[in-house]
């Protein structure tokens, strides 16, 4: 059925949620997990001289913090005994990422966490997890 499930992190206590419930569907359906962290974008501002952090430091910030998300997956992966491919990317709209790696690496199922907004704060803040709803041809499995 689902031998390839692809589990996005941001490294949150929501997203670990989502992490627990794709390891506990892997590991019951024989599969194995794909995992991904998309690094945050420069704050790029109008005054670039009152930029709050140097872009290079930035970005090295951004490389570290995504591979250790990344990582954590890994090594709950290797706990349960399951295979975990680990990827991180640059990307303006991480929903389009996790759409894209999700096609690139033949995914058959996402399993995504979900805030669960609603009303105003939802239509000011968007919804990766919504966006890949509405956009992806793969199934998704939202946990809360």
């Amino acid at each position: 059925m689902y031998k390839r499930i692809l589990v996005p992190t941001d490294g949150s206590d929501l997203t670990a949620k989502a992490v627990e419930t794709a390891i506990t569907l892997a590991k019951a359906l024989g599969g194995q997990l794909v995992t991904l962290s998309v690094k945050d974008s420069f704050p790029y501002g109008a005054i670039s001289e009152m930029q709050p952090i140097p872009p290079q430091e930035f970005f090295d910030a951004q490389d570290r913090i995504s591979a250790s998300r990344v990582q954590q997956v890994q090594q709950a992966c290797a706990v349960a005994g399951l295979a975990c491919e680990a990827h991180t990317v640059d990307a303006e709209q991480p929903w389009q990422a996790i759409i894209d790696l999700a096609k690139s690496s033949a995914c058959d199922l996402v399993v995504m966490a979900s805030h669960g907004r609603r009303g105003l704060s939802a239509l000011l803040l968007g919804s990766e997890t919504q966006k890949v709803l509405t956009h992806s041809a793969v199934p998704v499995l939202v946990v809360r």
